[in-house]
């Protein structure tokens, strides 16, 4: 009805006429066509310029390569590796040489990518980027036999540990680098370095660098044996004599700090046995059951310790020592050993000691052992962590399982 309603409104004799095809370019069309016409003619005129753009494809992303993980680990806080863009697409400068993007282990992606990190605010163009781990500010091993003069206090008898003006403890900045993995580990400690010229050398060499080494106080060559054993990777603290019960029939040796000393007394003996070297992240104690379950006797010790930023290992040969609650209180980081792998001279009882610790680690995460710089421990220590490895148990350093009351 509707198509009748519009042919009677029709003039007549007007048919309906079909459109023609083609009767004409609107103005619309020719408006969009000059646009592309000039949007192609300003492509080509960059396309031909001096300095072309380089292609997707060989767009070069700036990445800084990582370094192996253990240096990562001990790198300090502050490390900044610059982040430059290369001049050649395929090459990257580092040090002054060119080395392959491929050759890095870095992947071409679909288009460049750029990386913007500011290092500081407002610190001009950004160019750099920082890795920090909080929990891994320790000295690079290559450098680890070098004192941070930031730490070091002098004195009458030698360099005491201090803290740093910006906090940082001993403990930390000397501990030795680990992978922070929650699996079984154990902690090894073998004292009595420094004593014995040739045991000494031998336990440097022989036992893995994760084996944390001990030093008598009364040993001699305590520096150069320092060195030797942060080159080669072991992380170290200090032994303190103190005094056990039947003193001084049973005797640690000079400088031993007893109950009966005055409180100035024992800091006198403690900050010589402090003295005697560097790098170190903590002591522990040589005897001691006496003293050590002695508050007003211990306090004082422990008070020192916190205040230079250093750990205290007990290294578990007395049930009554109130080291525990004395760490928490001062802030000190505290180790507690579970066992004395070595308190029978047997390859057997020491191997069966170690399996405990395995046990152990396995059950609660971690384990402690002790034991002494004999020609067999050393041996038998050094065969056994290399198969405890492969079962999985990660040898860690003793400051790797310390309570730190400054972390929580």
């Amino acid at each position: 009805m509707a198509d009748i309603g519009k042919d009677i409104e029709r003039p007549l004799g007007q048919a309906i006429r079909p459109p023609r095809a083609g009767s004409g370019i609107s103005a619309g069309a020719v408006v969009a066509a000059l646009v592309v016409l000039a949007v192609v003619g300003v492509s080509g005129a960059i396309a031909l310029r001096d300095k072309p753009f380089r292609k997707l494809q060989e767009a070069a992303v700036s990445t800084p390569k990582m370094p192996a993980a253990a240096d990562t680990a001990a790198a300090p806080a502050n490390a900044t590796p610059e982040m430059e863009a290369p001049s050649n697409a395929s090459e990257q400068k580092t040090g002054g040489q060119k080395t392959s993007e491929q050759k890095t282990g870095e992947q071409k992606t679909g288009g460049p990518q750029i990386i913007h990190v500011q290092t500081e605010e407002g610190d001009g163009p950004p160019k750099a980027i920082v890795i920090s781990d909080p929990s891994t500010i320790g000295q690079n091993l290559r450098i680890a036999h070098i004192p941070d003069k930031a730490l070091i206090e002098a004195s009458e008898t030698g360099p005491l540990p201090i803290r740093a003006d910006d906090g940082r403890r001993p403990f930390d900045v000397y501990a030795r680098p680990w992978s922070g993995a929650r699996g079984a580990r154990v902690a090894l400690v073998i004292g009595g370095l420094a004593v014995s010229q040739t045991g000494t050398q031998a336990a440097i060499s022989k036992l893995p660098a994760e084996v944390t080494l001990a030093f008598a106080p009364h040993g001699n060559s305590i520096g150069r044996w320092m060195q030797a054993a942060r080159q080669s990777g072991h992380e170290i603290i200090m032994q303190v004599p103190l005094e056990p019960f039947d003193y001084p029939n049973v005797n640690p040796g000079r400088n031993t700090l007893t109950v009966a000393a005055a409180p100035d007394e024992n800091l006198k003996n403690l900050r010589w046995v402090l003295s005697r070297t560097t790098n170190y992240t903590g002591v522990m104690n040589y005897m001691g059951a006496r003293f050590s379950a002695d508050a007003t006797a211990m306090g004082p010790l422990m008070a020192e310790l916190g205040k230079r930023g250093l750990a205290y290992v007990d290294d578990g040969s007395s049930a009554r020592s109130l080291a525990p609650e004395l760490a928490l209180k001062d802030g000190v980081p505290f180790v507690g050993g579970d066992t004395a792998i070595d308190a029978v001279q047997d390859r057997g009882a020491i191997l069966k000691k170690l399996d405990g610790l395995e046990a152990t680690a396995r059950a609660k995460g971690f384990a402690v052992g002790v034991g002494s710089a004999f020609d067999l421990t050393v041996d038998t220590v050094s065969s056994w962590v290399t198969e405890a490895k492969k079962r999985g148990i990660e040898i860690v350093p003793i400051s790797a399982v310390a309570i730190d009351p400054e972390k929580g």
